[in-house]
C-alpha cells in the first residue's frame, strides 16, 4: 500500500513546485490564515468609508457603518487570536480581498450613483462577506483541530458576526434596493 509520502516522491503533471518557505504542518497553515485575514480586515477598513460614501440607501450606509466598527472590533479579535496561540500579529497581503475590493471599485465606476449602484455595492459586499466567512469558518475548525479552544470560540464569534452581515445585505437588498433598481429597468423600457 502506498503512503501519502511514496505520492509526494513521484512528480506529477501541473503540481506545482512549493515555495521554500511553504507551510510543511496545519499550524503553519492556520497562522498563514491569520495573516491573511490580517490584511484582508485592515484593507477593508480603508475600503467600508468609500462604499459608505457611494451608497445612498440610507438602510445600506447605516449598514456599512455597524459593519466598519465590527471590522475594526474583528481587528482586535484576529490579534487576540495571534496573542492566544503565542504568535505576533502580522499582516500578509491577502490577494483574495484585495482582489474582491478592486471589484467593488470597479461597481462604483461601472454604475451611477443611486439605486443601481446601491444594488451593486450590496452584491460587491456580500461577495466579501462570503470570503470571509469560509475564511473564518476554516480557520475556526484548523483552531479547534490544534486544540486552540479559545482561540476558536473568538474565531467563532467573528464568524456569528460575518454571517449576520451578510444576512443584514440580503434582507436590505431583497426588501428594497433590487425591487427599486428592477423599477428603473422598467422605466427605461417606457
Amino acid at each position: 500500500m502506498k503512503t501519502q509520502t511514496d505520492k509526494k516522491e513521484q512528480p506529477k503533471k501541473d503540481v506545482v513546485k512549493a515555495k521554500s518557505n511553504a507551510a510543511d504542518g496545519l499550524t503553519e497553515l492556520f497562522v498563514d490564515g491569520l495573516k491573511d485575514i490580517y490584511w484582508a480586515e485592515k484593507a477593508l477598513t480603508k475600503a467600508l468609508p468609500k462604499m459608505m460614501k457611494n451608497a445612498t440607501s440610507k438602510e445600506l450606509i447605516k449598514a456599512i457603518e455597524s459593519h466598519l466598527k465590527e471590522t475594526e472590533d474583528q481587528i482586535e479579535k484576529v490579534e487576540q487570536v495571534f496573542k492566544i496561540i503565542g504568535e505576533k500579529a502580522v499582516a500578509k497581503k491577502c490577494d483574495a480581498m484585495d482582489g474582491l475590493i478592486k471589484e467593488g471599485e470597479s461597481i462604483l465606476e461601472e454604475t451611477e450613483l443611486g439605486v443601481v449602484r446601491d444594488a451593486g455595492i450590496i452584491a460587491a459586499s456580500q461577495k466579501i462577506e462570503h470570503y470571509e466567512i469560509a475564511t473564518y469558518g476554516t480557520l475556526r475548525q484548523f483552531a479547534e483541530t490544534l486544540g486552540h479552544k479559545k482561540a476558536a470560540q473568538v474565531l467563532e464569534s467573528i464568524l456569528e458576526q460575518e454571517k449576520a452581515a451578510d444576512v443584514k445585505l440580503t434582507v436590505i437588498a431583497v426588501d428594497a434596493i433590487n425591487l427599486e433598481a428592477a423599477e428603473l429597468d422598467q422605466e427605461n423600457e417606457n
